[in-house]
């Protein structure tokens, strides 16, 4: 069979009128804006109105640590999703949207791939409905304020020194990491140091997404911290009287977005923020509507269940009162391979060692989901092209040793239909109790929350505190921030902060750097490693190979 890219796949289909997909979900014509032929935001007053219905039952799709070219969450939740419908079910997807960094960098678009994919895939990978341009207008909005009341005489008495917001751009740009502003004389602003990070790393973007509509939201942006001053007294975006206009800007925003599957499956596509350097979930709006126009909802956290999962289930699920039914473990064989200690080029060659010496990362994610969080577990192998069948029952039958179910999911080459036999795990694991267990409790010290991530979650030894980290953590306890949960900014690659620890490692210590205080967000970001919240560019980035043709076609997005 001739090759096809995912691009030319989804150019194959013909998408629905999205009136066609919103009248299928039983919406009316005032619950929803169209955005052209095939994409539409709902309303403000569908979103309050759904909070308010019986909800269907939730399925997090997560994975093991990744490679660097991701396992195919999103393309295995998709399947999932269109599997579920071909089964007879009412699913509906609520994901996150991709941003412009990994699309023109390494890793590619996040609508999914093959035959298990979003459409206008084009639009959800570029520039969508403009949610992610709202929030990076909004963040330097209240930049331009920070600088301007410099300016202006500075009435609050904000140090410069002691300014935390950063500006942000949806893009990898690694020479923005580290900049100084307000040169060039008087007129030009007062100078200090500037940071930037990627939009999908910014507290506005957290606050999207976890604002439960626009009150939530505007009181979100209010507390947002920019500095301190002098004496330590925090200054936020309220005191600069900003939260009104970025509230503004995000209105729209706010919305969510309905498109489809390449089969017609509903999904609602909304945030974006990432899980090794954010909280990585889609907006609690655009799953809260999910679950209240389906009988399933089928939504993703980003990277491994150390990561996206259990900022899912600590962050996202305490604010936004959610309980998920189950959970589906995404895992590919070039993955194990590569805990097992294979490189780049050997992932497609059959070795049953490197895949047995991988292994452990698998139950290591599993035994997170089920004995941690007490959720249902099922595992989905992400089949490619050249598996081998001798591999493939290998870890299925491993999987099914340790009282895993497993299946094998062919959603890229085969849609829905290739993920029958997953839907229908699925929906046995839907039929287990679920008793939802956090990581920590809310009354745990902050520094203790980190301590039980790593020990409990990632399997390390402990943590170390750099003095300034440890020194933050113990202001913010002692000025009443104890409460709030932690989001851990760790590397993806490794259940450690080192992403050169494959497989399971033990014995290890995370060094946490920094420490950030994100109030309009509702959590602290503890810093570990050398992650970075402004990711630069490959050798050789996907930008070289995206273009557009005269008749403007776009080529390239993968």
């Amino acid at each position: 069979m001739e090759y096809q890219s995912d691009l030319e796949i989804a150019r194959g289909v013909s998408p629905l009128p999205i009136e066609e997909i919103a009248r299928g979900l039983g919406l009316a014509a005032e619950d929803w804006e169209p955005y052209g032929r095939y994409k539409a935001k709902l309303t403000h007053g569908l979103c309050a109105r759904t909070a308010d219905r019986p909800a269907g039952r939730l399925v997090l799709v997560t994975a093991i640590s990744p490679t660097p070219a991701g396992e195919g969450k999103t393309t295995t939740s998709i399947g999932l999703a269109d599997a579920l419908r071909r089964l007879g079910h009412k699913a509906v997807l609520a994901l996150r949207e991709p941003s412009l960094g990994p699309v023109f960098g390494v890793k590619g678009g996040a609508a999914g791939g093959g035959y298990a994919q979003l459409t206008p895939m084009e639009d959800i990978n570029l520039h969508f409905t403009g949610d992610i341009h709202a929030v990076t207008a909004a963040n330097n909005l209240l930049s331009a304020l920070i600088d301007n009341h410099l300016q202006q005489g500075n009435a609050l008495g904000l140090d410069p020194r002691r300014i935390t917001w950063r500006r942000c751009l949806d893009m990898n740009d690694r020479a923005l990491r580290h900049a100084v502003v307000g040169l060039g004389g008087a007129a030009g602003g007062v100078p200090r140091e500037e940071r930037f990070e990627i939009a999908a790393a910014s507290e506005v973007m957290a606050v999207l997404s976890l604002a439960a509509g626009r009150g939530d939201l505007k009181e979100r942006l209010r507390r947002l911290v920019v500095g301190q001053t002098g004496d330590g007294t925090y200054v936020t975006a309220g005191d600069l009287r900003g939260e009104g206009a970025m509230a503004a800007l995000l209105d729209n925003a706010l919305q969510p977005n309905l498109v489809q599957t390449l089969e017609h499956t509903p999904a609602l596509v909304h945030g974006g923020p990432f899980a090794n350097i954010a909280h990585g979930c889609n907006s609690v709006t655009a799953t809260r509507t999910a679950l209240g126009l389906g009988d399933i909802a089928v939504t993703e956290a980003g990277f491994g269940a150390d990561l996206g999962a259990e900022k899912f289930i600590d962050i996202k699920c305490r604010q936004g009162g959610f309980k998920p039914s189950a959970c589906v473990l995404v895992v590919t064989l070039r993955a194990l391979k590569y805990h097992g200690g294979a490189e780049k080029g050997q992932y497609e060659r059959a070795d049953g060692e490197a895949l047995s010496r991988g292994f452990p990362n698998l139950l290591a994610h599993a035994e997170t989901l089920r004995d941690r969080f007490g959720l249902p577990v099922v595992v989905a192998l992400n089949r490619f092209p050249g598996d081998g069948e001798d591999e493939v029952n290998r870890l299925l039958t491993a999987c099914r040793s340790r009282g895993l179910r497993a299946a094998v999911s062919e959603v890229w080459a085969r849609g829905g239909a290739g993920g029958e036999e997953l839907a229908r795990l699925t929906l046995e694991a839907l039929e287990e109790p679920s008793t939802l267990r956090f990581a920590y409790e809310e009354e745990l010290p902050l520094a203790e929350k980190a301590e039980r991530i790593v020990t409990d979650i990632y399997g390390g030894a402990g943590v170390q505190f750099d003095p300034p980290a440890r020194k933050t953590l113990a202001a913010l306890q002692r000025e009443g921030w104890g409460r709030l949960p932690v989001c851990m900014a760790k590397t993806q690659y490794s259940l450690s902060d080192d992403p050169k620890k494959r497989g399971r490692p033990t014995g290890f210590t995370v060094r946490v750097t920094d420490v950030k205080l994100s109030a309009g967000a509702g959590f602290v970001v503890v810093y570990t490693g050398e992650v970075m919240t402004m990711p630069g560019l490959p050798r050789v980035p996907a930008a070289e190979s995206i273009d557009v043709d005269e008749n403007g076609l776009v080529r390239g997005l993968y």
